[in-house]
C-alpha cells in the first residue's frame, strides 16, 4: 500500500495529485467521503486532528502473513475508537504461509469490536513475487480459507483491497463477490465495481509524526448518507 505520488492541490470540487507518477483527479461531489490507511509508518497519531480534516474512515494496519504484527496496531485501533469515524484494520497477505494460520493472526490482533466496517485483506505483490508470479491455483488455495475464516469469525465478507494487476490476475474471476478497495493513483478506475478507491499515497495531511511524512488518501463510491447507511449497523 506505498507508492510514489506527491501532494495534493485543492481545485474547486475536485482534488487533483499533482506527481510524475500519479494523476488521480478525485470529483468530491460524486465521492465527498474521504478516509485514510495507516501503518507504524505514519508513527504516532492524532487520531482527532484526522477527523477534523475531513477524514470520515480508516484502515488500520493489524498483521502480515502468519506471524507479524503491525507495531502500532493495538494503539492505533484503541486510540482510533475515540472518534466518530468508521474503523477498519488490514492483512498484509503472504503468498508464503497457510490461510488457516494468516486469519489465526489476524484474529489474534483485531477483536470484533474493534472495528465497525468489514475486515480487509490486503492482496498485492512484494519481493520477487513481481516476476515471480504464484499461480491462480496457489494463491486461491492460501487466499480462500483465510476470507472464509475471516468471513465466518466478524459476520461480514472481508474487503479485498489490491492493484490493477493483481485484481485481473487473481480477484476477478475468483473473488468478484468481495467488496473491492482499489488501488490506481493514474485515474479513477471507473470500469470496475468498486467500493473504495485509493487514489493518492502523498496525502498532506496534518496530526502524525512518523517516518513516513505522507498519508495514504481514499474515497468511498458513493454519498455520505449512503456510507452512513452502509456501516451503521457494524
Amino acid at each position: 500500500m506505498i507508492g510514489a505520488v506527491t501532494g495534493i492541490v485543492m481545485t474547486g470540487t475536485a482534488c487533483l495529485i499533482s506527481a510524475y507518477f500519479s494523476r488521480a483527479v478525485v470529483n468530491r461531489e460524486r465521492f465527498p467521503v474521504m478516509g485514510v490507511d495507516v501503518s507504524h509508518y505514519q508513527g504516532d497519531i492524532d487520531w482527532k486532528s484526522l477527523e477534523e480534516q475531513d477524514v470520515s474512515f480508516a484502515f488500520i494496519k493489524a498483521t502480515e502473513g502468519s506471524g507479524h504484527v503491525d507495531e502500532f496496531a493495538e494503539e492505533n485501533l484503541k486510540n482510533a475508537s475515540g472518534t466518530d469515524m468508521k474503523i477498519s484494520a488490514y492483512h498484509f497477505f503472504s503468498f508464503d504461509s497457510p490461510g488457516e494460520t494468516q486469519a489465526e493472526n489476524y484474529i489474534s490482533v483485531v477483536d470484533a469490536e474493534d472495528i465497525n466496517m468489514p475486515p480487509v485483506v490486503d492482496v498485492e505483490y512484494y519481493g520477487d513475487k513481481h516476476s515471480n508470479k504464484p499461480s491462480q491455483q496457489e494463491t486461491e488455495d492460501i487466499l480462500l480459507p483465510l476470507l472464509e475464516i475471516l468471513e465466518e469469525h466478524y459476520g461480514e465478507k472481508p474487503i479485498i483491497y489490491t492493484t490493477l494487476t493483481v485484481y485481473n490476475r487473481y480477484i476477478r474471476e475468483s473473488f468478484s463477490d468481495y467488496p473491492l478497495w482499489i488501488r490506481n493513483v493514474n485515474f479513477e478506475p471507473d470500469f470496475l465495481d468498486w467500493k473504495f478507491w485509493q487514489y493518492s499515497d502523498k496525502g498532506e495531511l496534518y496530526g502524525f509524526a512518523g517516518e513516513e511524512k505522507y498519508i495514504d488518501l481514499n474515497v468511498y463510491c458513493g454519498s455520505e448518507e449512503e456510507f452512513l447507511a452502509e456501516f451503521s449497523g457494524n
